[in-house]
């Protein structure tokens, strides 16, 4: 497809196609695809400066479409998810480009069961981008309004996840927000749960999204926990579908962990429903930790849609990646890192037990990761180069480890993944085998 990517539509922000114009042109076509007789669309961004323009784009052109608009202002990517179904919506839209700088956006949609989009879907939308908008008459317009109780109800939603009799009281939590959509409501979040919170990265000013804070770079969260003495830290991702945790002694434990954490809880007390589902770049470790408990483990390809996909046709109830992208498909079909987080902090406060202790039980084997510009669209699968180098690679590897190469849904960026035994092998490998990929994609 020309326009979507893994996760809606992304990009540079004043670049095709993260321009106004084609926003306004977009919520036209998704109205034609998805809601030709009218309805609602509940329309939601994250703190990035530019979430202003787009909003008022994407109203515009669904108005003139004949759909009715609520603005929901900030609010975390899944309580759209959530809200989609609660208000009985057709359709609904996220302004965010999740993890990256506030120099990018991108516009995400879920449709009326609180889904992301099928390709098909999205090809439907594609093609009728290519045509022109059109507007109906006045008497066919839609409105929009602003929806101030959005953020209540996704809080009271979150809040009734925690099962536990005991609330939170005497647990010390470090929330970090990463300056993004759920800058808010988090906090407010673990507060009514009786947890004592400290906050940071809770004062967006349109530019410092993501800026060294939240999930992608959670350092100042592990210092912090470390000297106040707390007792876990949460860190999430701009547009809060994403969670990563740090224990008592300030170590920081990714989706795979926490997705350990869950699973073995799950199974504890008879929860757990079919195989938990992971992707490609999952650590071996998960699986052969989960496998050695007698947990079935499968793998999807990367992003949380296509672990949704492999969800609901094996009937688990779990799953997620190690970026922090986490299902729990008993509370909502999406990635939530609330609800992740909430959860977790249950089973803490069950099993009296610090994050630490739970996480004990999961090897993990060390993963180098790199990154390699990719402007130009070079088509990877195609070249025999860098099919002979991969080869090469997992020779040296010797069935004691993994390579994983794949172009970015999100970015033009080429992502490597290099797993095994020893770290300083990896690194000795993936230094020659980016160096050369370098090469290749650049002549």
């Amino acid at each position: 497809m020309k326009y979507f990517g893994t996760d809606g539509i992304r990009g540079r922000v004043g670049e095709p196609p993260m321009t106004a114009e084609f926003a306004l042109r977009l919520a036209n076509a998704s109205a034609q695809t998805l809601a030709p007789d009218g309805g609602t669309v509940l329309i939601g961004k994250d703190t990035r400066i530019s979430g202003y323009m787009f909003e008022s784009a994407l109203e515009a052109g669904f108005v003139s479409a004949g759909m009715d608009v609520k603005l929901l202002g900030p609010i975390p990517t899944p309580a759209i998810a959530y809200l989609v179904k609660k208000y009985n919506a057709e359709l609904g839209i996220v302004i965010s480009a999740s993890h990256n700088s506030f120099v990018d956006n991108g516009i995400k949609f879920f449709n009326s069961k609180g889904t992301k989009l099928d390709d098909k879907t999205e090809l439907q939308i594609e093609n009728i981008l290519n045509g022109t908008t059109f507007t109906k008459d006045s008497i066919d317009l839609g409105r929009a309004t602003i929806d101030s109780l959005a953020r209540e109800r996704y809080q009271e939603f979150c809040i009734s996840s925690y099962k536990n009799k005991d609330d939170l009281q005497n647990m010390k939590v470090i929330f970090d927000g990463a300056n993004g959509a759920a800058y808010k409501v988090g906090p407010r979040i673990l507060n009514s749960l009786g947890a004592e919170v400290l906050s940071i990265g809770c004062s967006p000013n349109g530019k410092n999204i993501n800026e060294n804070c939240g999930s992608t770079h959670p350092e100042l969260l592990q210092q912090t926990v470390k000297a106040v003495g707390a007792d876990v830290g949460i860190a999430l991702d701009g547009d809060g579908d994403r969670v990563v945790m740090v224990d008592e002694n300030g170590n920081l434990l990714d989706g795979d962990q926490l997705l350990f954490i869950l699973a073995m809880y799950y199974k504890e007390n008879n929860m757990l429903k079919n195989p938990v589902v992971g992707t490609v770049l999952s650590n071996l470790g998960l699986e052969e930790s989960l496998k050695s408990n007698g947990i079935e483990f499968i793998r999807s390809k990367v992003g949380d849609r296509n672990i949704l996909s492999l969800l609901r046709e094996t009937g688990g109830n779990l799953g997620g990646e190690a970026s922090g992208h986490m299902i729990c498909m008993d509370y909502v079909e999406t990635g939530d890192g609330l609800i992740t987080a909430i959860q977790v902090l249950e089973i803490m406060k069950n099993k009296n037990s610090s994050l630490d202790n739970l996480a004990s039980g999961m090897i993990k084997y060390p993963q180098v990761i790199e990154n390699i510009n990719n402007k130009n669209n070079f088509n990877v699968s195609d070249s025999k180069e860098i099919e002979s180098l991969i080869d090469d690679t997992e020779k040296k590897l010797a069935g004691r480890g993994r390579l994983i190469l794949r172009p970015s849904g999100t970015e033009p960026l080429i992502r490597i993944m290099l797993e095994g035994e020893s770290r300083d092998d990896l690194i000795s490998h993936m230094s020659d085998l980016k160096q050369n990929i370098e090469r290749i994609v650049s002549s």
